[in-house]
């Protein structure tokens, strides 16, 4: 039985981005449900943060690199109405050099495994009265990057499959939207050393990485019923890196 009450899964909860996400849609009421992989003390943890909202928090462990967990992790799902894709990893170097698994890694987390969800959970969000499906891309999907070139396709593939799954049901009321980052302040990037992020740093007009709440509240903005009329579009937060 439904009601007016609204229930959001983030996958990657435990991460920078998918925690500030978490936080956000709480904010906005949204009861959760907060997929993570290894790091269970992290979801504890913003667990505890999000009690003062009065939301149900319910924990949710999956690999997405297992495909026997994807029955499993299907099922376990009962009213959705709201999917925040947010989980994934990086590989920084040459191509030529990448490992074939980390290459199946990284389709599976960022492309494979949610397209197999969502092709069992799309039912539930059109029965939802504001379906809404958010992937966090990159700016790399869209312009590409040297030492991440399998992460700049899986990036990319993730703008295209939601452009056209936009068209597909867009008559549901169903949307499909994507936030393609820039350089966001998270664990992820700290790859980098100090030398090298001055020097991205300087090329941005804002002069600064993106805080992972920013991309929180896009996300918070794009599940709320303001954003009713927006499907199949790709916000860009990247501080002006990348005007074209």
């Amino acid at each position: 039985m439904r009601n007016d009450t609204k229930y959001a899964l983030v996958t990657g909860a435990s991460g920078d981005i998918g925690r500030e996400i978490a936080i956000a849609l709480a904010k906005q009421g949204f009861h959760l449900y907060l997929h993570y992989y290894r790091n269970k003390e992290a979801i504890q943890l913003l667990r505890e943060e999000l009690l003062v909202f009065d939301v149900d928090v319910i924990p949710i462990q999956a690999d997405f690199t297992n495909s026997g967990q994807i029955t499993w992790l299907q099922e376990s799902i009962f009213q959705l109405d709201v999917f925040v894709h947010a989980a994934g990893n990086s590989y920084y170097g040459l191509f030529q050099d990448m490992p074939d698994q980390e290459i199946k890694n990284l389709w599976d987390i960022h492309v494979h495994f949610p397209m197999q969800l969502l092709q069992k959970w799309i039912p539930k969000l059109q029965h939802s009265q504001s379906g809404r499906i958010i992937f966090i891309s990159s700016i790399w999907g869209e312009v590409g990057a040297a030492m991440e070139v399998a992460y700049s396709a899986v990036k990319g593939a993730q703008i295209a499959f939601c452009k056209a799954l936009a068209q597909e049901i867009a008559a549901t009321g169903t949307t499909v939207n994507i936030v393609s980052p820039g350089m966001v302040d998270t664990k992820m990037n700290h790859l980098f050393n100090e030398e090298e992020k001055t020097a991205i740093i300087t090329e941005i007009p804002m002069h600064r990485f993106a805080n992972p709440s920013e991309i929180g509240e896009v996300v918070a903005f794009l599940a709320s019923d303001r954003a009713s009329y927006m499907t199949g579009q790709t916000m860009r937060l990247d501080g002006g890196w990348f005007m074209r």
